[in-house]
């Protein structure tokens, strides 16, 4: 049985952006975790009896970066199911797309977390070393712009 789990990829828009294109001044949150090779990643965690994939996004989002689901807009059409082997184990990690009503919300890590950071999208993938966090990362940019 594949671990599951599941996140939201939490974008801001930045309202200064001088450029024509919104997704120009998009950043994304990435947490830095306090264990292991302290990879950067969305909010994210497993499961629980009894939850559906979306509450524990939630959930997650809240307990991880201090985000409540009223100060979160989630937005239509986008998820994105991830497959890899953690310790020889598959995993399933489910992303949803929301973003911040307000841009200046404050983030309040747990102790899962060391850091974070608001970053554009190639900032953001240089920050995620995982390919297929990468891809999915480029894919939510993409599916954004698509809805200018």
């Amino acid at each position: 049985m594949a671990v599951r789990a599941c996140g939201l990829i939490i974008f801001r828009r930045l309202q200064s952006a001088p450029s024509s294109k919104v997704t120009d001044g998009i950043e994304y949150l990435l947490l830095q975790t306090s264990y292991g090779t302290h990879h950067w990643t969305p909010p994210k965690g497993h499961v629980d009896p009894g939850e559906d994939d979306l509450q524990t996004a939630f959930r997650e989002t809240q307990e991880e970066a201090g985000l409540q689901a009223n100060q979160l807009t989630l937005i239509e059409g986008y998820k994105k199911e991830l497959h890899y082997p953690v310790r020889g184990k598959p995993k399933t990690v489910i992303y949803w797309l929301a973003e911040v009503k307000d841009c200046n919300t404050e983030i309040k890590l747990s102790e899962e977390h060391q850091a974070f950071q608001w970053l554009k999208l190639e900032d953001a993938c240089k920050f995620a070393e995982y390919e297929d966090m990468q891809a999915t990362l480029k894919e939510a940019h993409l599916f954004l712009s698509s809805k200018e």
